[in-house]
């Protein structure tokens, strides 16, 4: 059957909004080309999404001849204000975008471990309302938060966790009870391996998962295009992974004797003084990637002394030998049940290891596992989690925001 005129109008606007997400400001030239649609149909939509103020002119093309066409059309960034955060142990990160993802401000609070929960809530919060006035937004429409734990897939609530502080749960209430804003919670690493697939090195494939490896080690699965949460929400929980090198096994309530033990920062700090390696970690990354990056621009000869071998080499090789022999054990694991084709090295030990470290962890895995998995060294970082949360924040509110009415 024939779609209505109603029904042909909201799938053509849906169309064009989706077109001017993505490529940006569009004329409406290009708007037929890119649709395939009418000259009279696109210029009906152009009217009717102008009309409902969600698109306006914001400039002119570069063709020589002027007219109608030679004026582009983007959606009105202005429409909604948007906030990203990204809740840790140690503290909490925040950005405000407009509609489009612009960044209109940033800010980060730290919270030490001995502040109360209601405390740490309250800061938290009030970072929240500081840098949305700071972005000029009188109200927030969406919030994406990514926090580490687990995400009940019917609620979309956070669980609660063991080791992870109370406060994490009440925040997200708070948020929901003292902001006009859709609130969307999403795990952290999940969200990482979100903007690894849009914009960072997974682009090319819809199979694969991400590493984790930040402050502790954690996983994402991507299979066949779609984030898997599992039936618990509890898909990539990496670090509980029994895996052999280990003192003893894990626990329901303790990752400790898993995979956690050989990958989480404290592991990787250990292993690097045992080689002999130690350095300052910048801001809040992890140790772990500061003695990482050391490693690798000791064996690289990128250190500065100009000589292409830096001082300390072989404790180096050393050390990123020995955990890249670590890292393929839990990739190998991962790789046997599902086979995803790519794993990616995430989080701030992963960007500061790069190449380097993800050429290593390759070779190892292709000798442990017949299933042929491509190693690949993230550009994002720790950074990625954010950049995640602001996503899902921009998604939920354009889904919204361009619903037919």
């Amino acid at each position: 059957m024939a779609a209505s005129p109603s029904t042909a109008r909201a799938i053509n606007d849906r169309l064009a909004l989706r077109l001017l997400q993505q490529e940006g400001p569009l004329t409406a030239g290009q708007l037929k080309q890119l649709t395939g649609l009418s000259r009279p149909t696109v210029a009906d939509l152009v009217e009717r999404l102008t009309a409902a103020g969600l698109v306006t002119v914001v400039g002119e093309s570069r063709a020589q001849r002027r007219g109608p066409n030679a004026r582009l059309y983007g959606i009105v960034a202005r429409l909604a204000h948007l906030a990203a955060l990204d809740v840790r142990t140690e503290g909490v990160s925040v950005l405000v975008s407009d509609l489009l993802g612009g960044v209109l401000a940033e800010a980060s609070v730290p919270i030490g471990g001995e502040t109360g929960t209601g405390p740490a809530v309250e800061q938290s919060v009030a970072l929240v309302e500081r840098a949305a006035k700071e972005a000029g937004a009188a109200s927030l429409h969406t919030v994406g938060i990514g926090a580490p734990g687990l995400i009940d897939p019917v609620t979309g609530e956070l669980r609660d966790s063991q080791g992870l502080p109370e406060w994490h749960r009440r925040l997200v209430a708070a948020l929901q009870e003292r902001l006009p804003a859709h609130v969307i919670v999403e795990n952290e690493t999940n969200l990482a391996a979100l903007v690894e697939q849009r914009e960072g090195v997974a682009r090319d494939r819809d199979t694969f998962v991400l590493l984790w490896l930040g402050h502790g080690a954690g996983a994402a699965v991507v299979l066949d295009g779609a984030l898997r949460r599992g039936a618990s929400g509890g898909t990539g929980e990496i670090g509980f992974l029994p895996v052999p090198g280990t003192s003893g096994l894990p626990s329901a309530t303790d990752c400790e004797g898993g995979f956690h033990s050989l990958a989480s920062s404290a592991a990787v700090t250990e292993l690097a003084a045992r080689c002999g390696l130690s350095a300052e970690a910048e801001g809040d990354e992890p140790t772990a990637a500061a003695v990482v990056r050391l490693a690798v621009a000791r064996v690289t000869g990128d250190d500065g002394t100009g000589t292409g071998r830096g001082p300390g080499r072989d404790g180096a090789e050393r050390f990123l030998d020995t955990l890249a022999e670590r890292l393929a054990v839990g990739a190998a694991s991962v790789a046997a049940v599902l086979d995803p084709g790519c794993v990616v090295l995430g989080g701030e030990i992963g960007q500061a290891g790069g190449e380097v470290l993800a050429g290593r962890v390759g070779r190892r895995l292709a000798r442990m596992t017949p299933l042929a998995t491509e190693v690949r060294a993230t550009a994002l970082g720790g950074g990625a989690v954010l950049r995640g949360a602001l996503l899902i924040a921009r998604d939920g509110a354009q889904d919204e925001l361009f619903a037919p009415r």
